[in-house]
Order: C-alpha cells, then sequence, then structure tokens
C-alpha cells in the first residue's frame, strides 16, 4: 500500500487491466462494503497486544464491531455471535501455543470462519509451532507481507502446483523471513506461495473457498484460481505500529458479510483508499493515524468498489 504512480507501475509486471465498472467482482465488493455499513457486523479478535486499539477502533471506523479477547473460552464462546474472527500471533505469551491451536480447532469443528496474520512468521520456536498447528486446522482468509506468506507454505510443507515452480520464476522463490514483523520479499516473490495456500485453506471451508491477501506495494489477493493486484495506498502506513494487523481486523469485519476472496479485496480497497486520504489530510504519523481512522469512516462503498483492481 504505497502511493498510486508507484504501485501501478509494480503491477503491471503480468499486464493485468483495471475490472471493468460492470464487473461482477465489483459488485460484490459494493455489496459486502454497504452490508458492513448497513448491518454493523461483530467480528471478534485475539490480537497483538501492541495494536489492539487501533484494530478495534479501525473496526469500529470501518463500519464493524469490535470484540477483543485472549482467553481461549471468551474466544470459543463468542463464536456464536461473531460472524468472524480474527487471529493475529504478532506478541506472544507462553499459553498461547496451546489456547491458539485450541481456538483454530474448535473454529474448524464449528465451521466459524477467519482470518489468520501470521506475524513474523518463522521467528522463534513458539510462534512456529503455533503457526505449524493451524495447518490441520487452517484459516478461512490468511493475510500478511510477502515473507509472511512464503514462509508459512514452507512451514506447512504444501507443495507449489507444478506451474508455479519452475527454478526461473521469481514466485517460486524461499524465503528466510521477515526482518522482525517487516518484508524481506517483494508482494510478486509470493505470488504462488498465495495461490497454493488458498487452494489448500479452501478445503476445509464448508463451501470451499479461501483467499490469501498479501500487502505490499500492489497488494495481491488470490482465492487460488484467481488473482488480483490492488495498486494504490500510502507509504504512511509504514510509519504507524498496526496498519497489517487493523487490516486483518478489518478483513474478518468483512468475512463476516462475504465470501472470503469478496471479503479480502474489500477490505485492501479500503485501506488503499482511506490511507491515501489520511495522508492528505495530515502532517506526520501522529495525525496521519487519526486521519486514517477518518479516512475508513468516510470512504463510501461506492468509493471502495470503484478502487483499482487489476485482474
Amino acid at each position: 500500500m504505497v502511493n498510486d504512480a508507484y504501485s501501478f507501475a509494480n503491477s503491471n509486471l503480468n499486464n493485468p487491466s483495471d475490472l471493468a465498472s460492470d464487473d461482477p467482482v465489483r459488485a460484490n465488493v459494493l455489496d459486502a462494503a454497504q452490508k458492513v455499513r448497513d448491518t454493523t457486523p461483530l467480528a471478534q479478535s485475539f490480537t497483538n497486544f501492541v495494536t489492539i486499539n487501533l484494530v478495534a477502533n479501525a473496526q469500529l471506523a470501518a463500519g464493524g464491531t469490535a470484540a477483543m479477547s485472549f482467553l481461549p473460552d471468551d474466544i470459543a464462546g463468542g463464536e456464536a455471535a461473531s460472524g468472524a474472527s480474527y487471529i493475529n500471533v504478532g506478541t506472544l505469551l507462553p499459553f498461547y501455543k496451546d489456547a491458539l491451536k485450541e481456538i483454530a480447532e474448535k473454529f474448524q469443528a464449528d465451521h466459524h470462519r477467519w482470518v489468520l496474520d501470521p506475524v513474523a512468521a518463522g521467528l522463534g520456536t513458539t510462534r512456529t509451532a503455533i503457526l505449524k498447528s493451524f495447518k490441520a486446522a487452517p484459516p478461512t482468509i490468511i493475510r500478511g507481507n510477502a515473507s509472511e506468506i512464503i514462509k508459512l507454505r514452507e512451514m506447512w510443507e504444501l507443495p507449489l502446483d507444478e506451474g508455479d515452480s519452475t527454478s526461473d520464476s521469481a514466485s517460486a522463490k524461499q524465503s528466510s523471513g521477515p526482518v522482525g514483523v517487516e518484508s524481506a520479499d517483494d508482494v510478486e516473490a509470493a505470488e504462488a506461495a498465495a495461490r497454493t495456500l488458498a487452494r489448500y485453506i479452501a478445503r476445509f471451508d464448508a463451501q470451499g473457498q479461501g483467499a490469501v491477501a498479501v500487502s505490499g506495494e500492489t497488494d495481491l489477493v488470490t482465492d487460488g484460481e484467481r488473482t488480483y493486484r490492488l495498486p494504490g495506498g500510502s507509504a504512511m502506513m509504514t510509519k504507524i505500529t498496526g496498519a497489517g494487523c487493523s487490516l486483518g481486523g478489518v478483513t474478518a469485519t468483512y468475512l463476516a458479510v462475504a465470501d472470503p476472496l469478496t471479503a479480502a479485496l474489500a477490505a485492501s480497497a479500503l485501506y488503499n483508499r482511506a490511507s491515501e486520504t489520511g495522508e492528505a489530510n495530515s502532517h506526520g504519523p501522529g495525525s496521519f493515524q487519526v486521519a486514517f481512522l477518518d479516512g475508513l469512516w468516510s470512504t463510501t462503498p461506492e468509493q471502495i468498489a470503484a478502487s483499482p483492481i487489476l485482474g
């Protein structure tokens, strides 16, 4: 999510074109955005305690409702009232190793849809054990940066499809993992891993659906069969803590009312538009965060659906 000119230049690697105004994908995004505004769906979160406030505020500003907890029984008990849930592994405590596995298994048993942000995938044995445990009870949407997506595919030991695994393909590369919480890889390098993960998680969904969203200079969203790129946004998003974490929470808000691909597209499009508004109305990181939340609130469903979506 950065400035438009840079994003459009990078997104043309595979010569995608902007979807027509009457494309069904845009109609689905519009419907999802309007439903969130009309119904204020609840999407509960077990999230990074460094950024929990921004996650909750972003969900509210996007039109949803937030509920945060670190207790497995709270999250498991709250799924009935939640249209979807969100798990973020950004900051971990020792008991999370068992708690998060227990929550994921409960979600799987109840066919409850949820979003995973595999923050800093590959860092530490506890984080690795947690993320590996999700393979047996995977999320409905995975949202992360390029290095996290590549590393998660490696952790789950999922073979790339033959068409994605040619030795000269940049998207078939391996990653040493994120640098802290930042990506060491560009979005295009994660395309094959994203498609592979999307196809895998769809097998566990009651409707056979799943999606992976890769955030970066140009966002990439795929359901394993269809892949879209979303240019735009503001580089100021890299200057505040919790931009990606809150995007995961808002993606869960949209998942409460829409299919996984539509939810991921709508959330990414909203963030690009809101961050552009935030940059235009701020003077630095502090005022940007406030203006960004205002942008989430003021961006209309029509503006979200009209965002550049290259496919």
